[in-house]
């Protein structure tokens, strides 16, 4: 009689690869060593690319109805150098290096409390929900932060372009438009400024999810090189400019010296498009181009590095 006792390998038996175990879960970020990075990060940027934001908002306040200063970025640059010397790049820097580092620690404390109870089981966050705690960020980061900061930004390099200067320093100039405009002097373009900071908090955050996503496939503890986060922060910069650029404008509009010509947001945008064309929605945004690229890859790189060593010398799992 034949034996029909069942032969046990002793080798394993190959699996699937569909059906294989997955890589493990991804890591979560503790908020609180989101605030630390992204403050640090924040700060050391934009002592990088100040001049270009200068540039640019010298371009956007150049009105059309009044006889243009400037005939490009490189005549603005020429001219600033020219009368007040290559300090004169760095006007208004002091009003965004206070308000930068608590922006990006908002900005990224609120990001990683979001997408924490965004993510799958797994720990991955879809760029969908990216995209919405990208805009949770960004709203936030508007309203505690970026609002009074710009408005004070925007309102000393326009000051400098007076015959007679009036703001002396920060906390000076902070001074004077409280006294002047009360809380609220600091508070101008706020609804322009909520949409602009949403939008592009949403755009950056969605497409450095999906690109996230796309590099690391299965395995969502898969090490990222600095360069390639670089990268993929300049792509993702690129995209917010182009896509919200008028908001720009128009925020920045608002906030400058002639903003009591405007009603509100919308008559602000009313009376671009009426007075200078579409193209003037896009003012500035060459040089917004340069910087942002080069901001938010700046800014990823150095908030995913400044996470790796807390992570070393901070446990909180």
């Amino acid at each position: 009689m034949q034996d029909r006792r069942t032969f046990i390998s002793p080798f394993p038996r190959p699996r699937c690869l569909a059906a294989a175990a997955p890589a493990g879960k991804a890591k979560l970020t503790h908020p609180g060593k989101a605030i630390l990075a992204g403050g640090l990060a924040g700060g050391i940027e934009i002592c990088i690319t100040f001049p270009t934001e200068y540039v640019k908002t010298q371009l956007q306040l150049d009105e059309k109805a009044n006889p243009p200063k400037y005939r490009g970025i490189g005549d603005c640059v020429k001219q600033t150098v020219q009368n007040h010397g290559v300090k004169g790049l760095y006007r208004g820097l002091s009003s965004l290096l206070y308000g930068s580092i608590p922006k990006s620690a908002v900005r990224f404390g609120v990001f990683e409390f979001l997408s924490n109870r965004a993510k799958d089981e797994s720990g991955r966050l879809d760029s969908t929900k990216g995209l919405l705690c990208g805009l949770g960020a960004g709203v936030l980061e508007a309203v505690l932060v970026v609002c009074p900061m710009e408005t004070v930004k925007v309102k000393f390099i326009h000051d400098q372009t007076s015959a007679k200067p009036k703001y002396k320093g920060f906390f000076h100039g902070v001074r004077e438009i409280v006294r002047e405009q009360g809380l609220r002097g600091t508070y101008q373009g706020l609804t322009a400024t909520v949409l602009k900071q949403g939008s592009n908090q949403a755009i950056r955050f969605f497409v450095m999810t999906s690109l996230k996503n796309w590099y690391k496939g299965d395995n969502p503890n898969k090490a990222i090189n600095p360069l390639v986060t670089g990268a993929f922060g300049a792509i993702a910069g690129a995209a917010s400019v182009f896509g919200n650029t008028p908001l720009d404008v128009i925020k920045t509009r608002m906030q400058g010296l002639e903003a009591h010509k405007y009603k509100s947001t919308l008559d602000c945008a009313a009376k671009i498009l009426r007075h200078e064309g579409v193209a003037a929605f896009y003012k500035g945004t060459v040089p917004r181009l340069g910087r942002v690229c080069l901001d938010v890859a700046i800014v990823f790189i150095i908030y995913e590095e400044v996470v790796k060593v807390l992570n070393m010398v901070w446990k909180t799992d």
